[in-house]
């Protein structure tokens, strides 16, 4: 048939563009650095750098482009002739296998599975490609923990697996029947952390550390190489001899393991960089080594540096205008309103509501300026600015044509939340160490206000002004985790608290006309204080709204009214003073705030209790503030808050504007600023309800030059950065982080990709050696739109000459995340028909299936359908293919292992698996160990547990005491509390549950619940929150939350919790349909069932209560 393949830019194309190049390092004489992933041959070697694919000679030199795509191309693997080059590319948001010659030409797309497939090398005869693969590994409750390792003929027919459960890289033996095999990556998930190196933790000691393992593709059976917990990767197999990568000395380097003698040789000492990938080829091994390739001859063992210089032009590298609407992170109105002030990627912008255009004030390509705020008479705009390399507070004319003026903050870390006082003279500012700060702009000194108690995310000090500037009111953590609202006297630089401490009260906004502070205030948030555990889960939050009045000689605002004509004071009221001769007052109203009994003089708004948030104080006497809406109708994003305005004279609210995410109002309460889904911006008055629409604010326009090295070298300090100032051990692990600064930025002029970037960045991640070290987004790469391929959710065989379907896995259709294409009713499709057109294109081998799906998931396709491999008798069927069926195939593993355990329990046990430790696990959990609260015992399985919370909750559920039993005058009794299994129970762990699936089994096995099966977790129980993105979207994470025992050391992070009983679920044993750890958690619970029956008492006989010497009356 003709085959048409995807088709990327080769290197002869881009002869005629020489006179653009761009050097791909600092000089031309330099040897390029930041050289990935490379591979050899009898004569070259091949590498990534620049998110292409490069070849030069083994000698070194200058290299020779054989790819140049915007997208990213990695993984080169030689043909054993040296002929082709098969490498990793994600075109189209598909990561796929393709393979080009070696001496250049039009590479050609192998696989089209929207799975993650990555080139891991060939086998022995040079017909197939070796690659892993996340498609079918099961479960997958987020993230794929593991790959399975496939192979793909030069035509790209349909792949075969290969006879291993799981393994992230392998390499063929030379004669092809054996192969060398890493069975998981260090890091948790194969796809999204280990494959692309976006998480790395340096010399890791968890659960994870992993041997090189040797298997029989005959049997399925395995040997480990010599090992001791360290993380062992790369094999690459030359002769007789297996190489490896090891981080057994600490620093990885390159080992070798002799087949005859089973002696393994230390063969490099490098002691500073991490060898971070090996490769090999006929008669030597090359890696990438501090940036460099280095290649090692096989026989001598002799290793050299190559010299190789890499040019080329880059045009993603290239400075550019870029449009920057989506990426508005902050945005404050002037005083008038008339105009609004954004930050959008790293820039301060203002934006005309009604004329003019929009302005960039800034203009500061590499620098990150953010958290714009507009002074009270409009002139200034201050804000918060790294060009120093540290953040700095930024005073700027608000036209952008005066050079801004500095002050240096107090400290270094992350500063945020400005306000600007009334007066014009000071600006609050909290930082990351919980300190709210006060600034005076004049002189820069900067005044401590306070410090908060906890850490708590989402939980901020809301710091506001009085409008005399002489009040901050702000609210805080108590030692019991509720906040109260505290004022600070600017006058005698004194705090006090305002609210009793038995409520959780924040968000404090002073009246505009001084006489009142207003806050939210709950009284059922206390079980929402223990944010991380998961009893916090399902616990309803309702907010009533306060006001505070100020002054004792100030009366109520809710006193009753007695309907009189005007000119009739109200009861209670005092007479209204008139200014002398009539004069009007002038400036903003003073505050006077008596403390005395001020307890006395909090009143409650009348307004329903909800779960309120963002109040803002408006005119005197009118408050803003959103309210949830009422509980989604649909599935998916929460529909947005409703923002309502009471008015304290009206003493009622009504909605002011309904569908909008965030809101901020003008200096002069006249204008407000909403942004609503979309991207959608507006500038509305105050004086009427407004609607979704209104004053459209045009962002739409807004465009920057964006200098990509310039901004990668800002993100590169700015992440190292967040690290140094958010990570939990302010000792960073012991490392000297200014020294691992320098280490990694030689490196950063060789950045021609954002791929790179992120790898580089990681790499410094790297060096704290804790779990939870990864990319948090990618930032801005470039590459094509996403182009999405259906699945049928159904296996495939070929048979006949044709493709037939040999499974359906149905899911649950009331459930939207659960569709199963094949399965709905009405759609008559059967298991063992055959597949023979889509979309009116026939399908026969060796085509490759996906690819006729490409662009059809949720999309109606018709596919032709048959019970015999030809047309006769076929129906024609319309099918809506899904993006994903890992879900399907998850409940089909579920489900299958609950019938398992019922078969090998005789029905007595109970099987619950549980995804994570969030709101997915939480749910699993109610709904699968509830509804078998009829069984004896349970089998808890948190094998590939994600984590998220720490699950008390399902620990104390599991730990429920049984304490009798309720008995009605008919039916079966109820044992107290009905709900629960009051047998023994079991928990199956392995070494990819992490996090919250490390604390579950920890907590499980402190509680002695009991016993743990399996192999030992994770250890990756530390925990990341609030960490801010990088100008481009992306960022790393810096672990700010880490666990110590009752004992007061450190635990489970860099450990992992190790079972009770150790199985490990073998090769061979799985490849027969065997699941060891399972099968055993079913024999020790079924063994503690004869060891401690469980029986449920009987009713006893009924009571009798009649006296023994009354006698009762015969009828």
């Amino acid at each position: 048939m003709d085959r048409k393949v995807t088709r990327l830019a080769v290197s002869h194309l881009l002869c005629g563009l020489l006179g653009t190049l761009v050097l791909a390092g600092p000089a031309e004489a330099d040897s390029t650095r930041l050289l990935r992933r490379p591979a050899v041959s009898r004569d070259l070697v091949a590498f990534g750098y620049g998110g292409d694919i490069w070849v030069v000679s083994r000698n070194g030199g200058q290299a020779r482009r054989l790819t140049s795509t915007p997208g990213f191309e990695t993984d080169p693997h030689f043909s054993p002739d040296g002929s082709k080059v098969a490498f990793t590319a994600t075109v189209a948001g598909n990561t796929d296998v393709y393979v080009v010659p070696a001496a250049g030409g039009e590479p050609l797309r192998l696989t089209f599975h929207p799975a993650v497939d990555c080139v891991r090398g060939w086998t022995p005869d040079g017909r197939r490609v070796l690659f892993a693969s996340s498609r079918g590994t099961l479960p997958t409750p987020g993230a794929n923990s593991y790959f399975r390792l496939w192979t793909v003929a030069l035509d790209g027919s349909v792949p075969d697996a290969l006879p291993i459960p799981r393994a992230f890289a392998g390499t063929y033996s030379p004669d092809g029947k054996r192969v060398a095999y890493e069975e998981i990556a260090t890091a948790m998930f194969a796809a999204d952390w280990a494959q692309n190196q976006a998480s790395q933790w340096r010399h890791h000691r968890g659960g994870r550390t992993h041997p090189i393992r040797l298997l029989s593709l005959a049997d399925s059976s395995a040997e480990k190489l010599p090992w001791a917990n360290s993380n062992d990767s790369d094999p690459i197999w030359i002769g007789d001899t297996v190489y490896f990568l090891s981080d057994r000395s600490f620093t990885t380097n390159l080992f070798a393991y002799r087949i005859g003698t089973k002696q393994v040789t230390q063969l490099t000492k490098h002691d500073d960089f991490d060898i971070m990938s090996a490769s090999g080829g006929p008669d030597a091994v090359v890696y990438e080594q501090a940036g460099y390739i280095h290649l090692v001859d096989a026989k001598t063992g002799q290793s050299r540096q190559l010299s190789i210089d890499v040019s080329g032009d880059f045009p993603w590298a290239r400075p550019q205008h870029k449009k920057v609407a989506n990426m508005v992170r902050a945005a404050t109105l002037s005083p008038t309103g008339v105009r609004a002030a954004l930050e959008a990627r790293g820039e301060i912008f203002t934006v005309p509501a009604e004329k003019g255009q929009f302005r960039n004030l800034t203009q500061s390509p590499g620098v990150h300026d953010r958290s714009p705020v507009w002074s009270p008479d409009g002139t200034e705009i201050a804000w918060l600015s790294d060009a120093s390399g540290e953040y700095q507070l930024m005073i700027g004319d608000q036209t952008g044509t005066a050079k801004p003026r500095a002050i240096a903050l107090p400290g270094q870390g992350f500063f945020a939340a400005p306000v600007w006082s009334p007066d014009g003279k000071r600006l609050l500012l909290d930082d990351n160490h919980l300190h709210l700060w006060a600034i005076e702009l004049a002189t820069g000194a900067a005044t401590k206000i306070d410090t908060d108690t906890y850490d708590d995310p989402g939980r901020g000090f809301d710091a506001v002004w009085s409008p005399d500037s002489r009040w901050v009111a702000y609210s805080k953590s108590l030692d019991s985790h509720l906040r109260a609202i505290f004022v600070y006297s600017l006058a005698d630089q004194k705090t006090r608290q305002l609210t009793d401490g038995l409520s959780d009260a924040t968000n404090p906004a002073f009246d505009a006309g001084g006489k009142y502070l207003y806050f939210l205030s709950s009284t059922n948030y206390a079980l929402r204080t223990g944010w991380l555990e998961m009893t916090s889960v399902d616990r309803p939050v309702t907010r009533s709204i306060y006001l505070v009045v100020l002054s004792a000689s100030e009366p109520s605002p809710f006193l009753p009214e007695t309907g009189d004509e005007p000119g009739v004071p109200e009861a209670g009221a005092a007479p209204a003073s008139k200014p002398a001769g009539g004069a009007q007052p002038s400036g903003p109203p003073a505050v006077r705030i008596d403390f005395e009994q001020i307890g006395q003089r909090i009143l409650a708004l009348g307004v329903p209790a909800a779960d309120y948030s963002v109040l803002m104080a408006g005119a005197p006497g009118t408050i803003y503030y959103l309210e949830p809406p009422r509980p989604a109708a649909t599935a998916g994003m929460q529909p947005p808050p409703v923002l309502q305005r009471y008015v304290v004279r009206e003493r009622r609210a009504a909605p002011f504007l309904e569908g909008i995410r965030s809101y901020a109002l003008s200096a002069d309460k006249k204008k407000l600023l909403y942004r609503a889904d979309g991207n959608r911006w507006g500038v509305v008055a105050t004086d009427r309800p407004a609607k979704v629409g209104d004053g459209p604010l045009d962002v739409a326009r807004i465009e920057m030059w964006v200098d990509p090295h310039a901004e990668w070298a800002q993100i590169f300090r700015e992440t190292w950065r967040i690290e140094r100032d958010f990570f939990y051990d302010a000792g960073m692990h012991g490392a000297d982080w200014p020294a691992i600064y320098k280490k990694y930025e030689p490196m950063l002029p060789y950045v021609q990709h954002r791929a790179d970037l992120g790898y580089l960045i990681a790499s410094v991640g790297g060096e704290l050696s804790v779990g939870h070290s990864y990319l948090t987004g990618a930032g801005d790469e470039p590459g094509a739109e996403p182009v999405s391929v259906g699945l049928l959710g159904a296996d495939f065989e070929v048979e006949n000459g044709r493709y037939r379907i040999k499974r359906i896995y149905t899911g649950e259709n009331w459930n939207p995340e659960l569709q199963a294409p094949l399965s709905a009713p009405g759609v008559q499709v059967h298991e063992g028909d055959y597949l023979l057109e889509v979309n009116g294109r026939p399908l026969v081998p060796p085509a490759n299936l996906y690819r006729f799906f490409e662009a059809t998931a949720g999309r109606q396709t018709l596919i032709r359908v048959s019970d015999k491999p030809s047309l006769e008798g076929s129906r024609l069927v319309t099918v809506v293919p899904v993006a994903s069926d890992e879900g399907l195939r998850t409940r089909a593993w579920i489900e299958g292992n609950r019938r398992l355990v019922d078969k090998l329990s005789g029905g007595r046990l109970a099987y619950v698996w549980l995804p994570n430790t969030g709101g997915p696990g939480y749910t699993a959990f109610n709904r699968y160990f509830y509804a078998q609260q009829d069984k004896d015992g349970a089998v808890i399985d948190e094998r590939y547990n994600q984590g998220g919370m720490v699950a008390d909750y399902i620990v104390n559920e599991l730990d429920r005491k049984l304490m009798g039993y309720f008995a009605r005058r008919d039916g079966k009794p109820s044992p107290s509390p009905t709900a629960g299994i009051y047998g023994p129970k079991v928990m199956v762990i392995n070494e990819s549950a992490g996090s919250g699936g490390d604390a579950l089994p920890y907590y499980f096995k402190l509680r002695k619940i009991g016993p743990l099966v399996g192999t030992r977790t994770w250890g990756g129980l530390v925990g990341t929150l609030t960490i801010p993105p990088t100008i481009d979207g992306g960022g790393i994470t810096a672990p700010s939350l880490a666990f110590y025992d009752l004992n007061g050391k450190w635990a489970v992070e860099n450990e992992g919790v190790a079972p009770d009983i150790e199985v490990e679920n073998t090769p061979a044993a799985v490849m027969a349909g065997h699941d060891p750890q399972l099968e055993r958690a079913v024999q020790e619970a079924m063994k503690l069932l004869e060891q401690q029956p469980t029986h449920r008492v009987p009713r006893p006989a009924p009571p009798n209560r009649v006296s023994p010497t009354q006698k009762v009356p015969k009828k």
